[in-house]
């Protein structure tokens, strides 16, 4: 149990807030942003907004933790940078895992947000600051690494593996034993079947890569 903070004010935070306050032991007690996106109001949901930059002088390191569950815009990257400044503050990040998801004692790192009916099978591990939409299927022997983003209604074969920055459009499939390359998007209902390039964009069944890179999405 921890008393939380909660990074943003958009759709993510708000979910969040009633995720934890719902269907958590944790408190939450403060919503943050970066200065130059603090509201006249300074609350959010009856709660108070603070400045990252100066959050530690109200909030110490040692009394309170932080949890960041952005949405993937620029691949994940500016998600990325938020976690690693949260991190160089001294915070620790929770995890939210929904108890309606299926889970078989998995591997699952920090600042995770895994929303209800996902089925994460026996020996999958999750890295850290992944975001797990609702109803998603990932298969057995896979491998999740950080800054990653699975809509809803994904399905991940076994033995693959989804490298750092990518994200999965909803109704998306990949076939086992397939490894997801740095940065790749994969476009809804989109069907992998061979390994792809970093920083490619995928549509289709089968799929097919655009000449367009994730990177100019």
């Amino acid at each position: 149990m921890a008393n939380v903070i909660i990074f943003g004010l958009q759709d993510f935070a708000e979910l969040a807030h009633y995720y934890l306050e719902n269907d958590s032991e944790h408190t939450v007690v403060a919503f943050c942003v970066n200065r130059e996106y603090l509201p006249e109001e300074k609350k959010f949901r009856g709660l108070p907004v603070i400045a990252l930059e100066d959050v530690d002088k109200y909030y110490p390191i040692d009394n309170y933790k932080f949890f960041a569950p952005m949405a993937p815009q620029k691949m994940n990257q500016l998600r990325e940078k938020i976690y690693l400044s949260i991190k160089h503050k001294g915070y620790e990040l929770i995890s939210y895992v929904s108890s309606k998801a299926t889970l078989f004692n998995n591997e699952i790192g920090d600042n995770c947000f895994i929303l209800e009916n996902n089925t994460i099978q026996p020996f999958v591990k999750i890295g850290n600051n992944v975001i797990l939409w609702s109803g998603n299927h990932i298969g057995h022997h896979s491998t999740i690494e950080d800054h990653i983003m699975f809509t809803s209604q994904v399905v991940l074969s076994g033995h693959c593996t989804v490298k750092k920055y990518s994200t999965l459009g909803v109704n998306a499939t990949i076939r086992d034993g397939i490894t997801i390359a740095e940065g790749t998007f994969v476009a809804m209902a989109a069907s992998i079947i061979k390994d792809t390039d970093p920083w490619g964009f995928y549509k289709g069944n089968p799929a097919v890569k655009s000449e367009k890179s994730s990177k100019d999405l």
